[in-house]
């Protein structure tokens, strides 16, 4: 506490076959939480009735309600994608965007595609993206990734003009590689979040 961070708000985007407490983000809860930052966890329906519509229902049905705070977007996986296109229907920059696993497009999994597509039916503004993601960001990725080829995740950052950070042997920096803690998102979330100013997500 006193570190400027009093209320700041991040919000953590879990992604397809996931839940809000699953891999880092319980984690990542606790030790923001400890420095004075609220931090929501939005479970969202999948895989049954997965869709874009439904995620944002879900997304405004937990933070619409709430008083309007600085936020900091963290999404996983298909969170990320998630992440995106709430910074893009956003009036009001966000505050930051933090991206793990992120990518855009079908990835030739039928498990997931399929679940996936309205998230990816129509193109982004990646303008707009850019205007509205906040000055603290950064992408990750892990090197052997089973799910989201590494090029993917660099594109992403690359139209964010976000930094990108390879994780080697990370795979998709889920529990399944070891990742039930996430120590460089917090540091990276915690150094740059101070002075973020007045921005919320709409």
């Amino acid at each position: 506490m006193g570190k400027g961070w009093e209320g700041l708000r991040v919000i953590v985007l879990h992604g397809a076959h996931g839940g809000p407490d699953t891999n880092w983000f319980p984690w990542l809860h606790a030790e923001l939480g400890a420095e004075g930052i609220e931090v929501l966890r939005p479970r969202f329906p999948t895989p049954q009735g997965q869709s874009l519509d439904a995620w944002l229902h879900a997304y405004d049905r937990a933070v619409g309600s709430l008083p309007s705070a600085p936020t900091i977007l963290v999404g996983h996986s298909l969170g990320a994608a998630l992440a995106l296109r709430l910074v893009e229907r956003a009036a009001e920059p966000v505050a930051g965007l933090f991206l793990a696993a992120g990518f855009v497009g079908a990835l030739g999994l039928p498990e997931y595609d399929a679940i996936n597509h309205s998230f990816f039916a129509g193109p982004f503004d990646w303008a707009g993206i850019r205007e509205r993601k906040g000055g603290a960001g950064r992408c990750w990725a892990g090197d052997n990734d089973p799910y989201v080829p590494l090029s993917r995740s660099q594109d992403v950052a690359d139209r964010l003009g976000t930094p990108f950070e390879i994780v080697p042997g990370g795979g998709h920096l889920n529990s399944e590689t070891g990742f039930d803690a996430f120590p460089r998102l917090r540091d990276a979330i915690l150094a740059g979040c101070a002075g973020t100013g007045d921005r919320v997500v709409a």
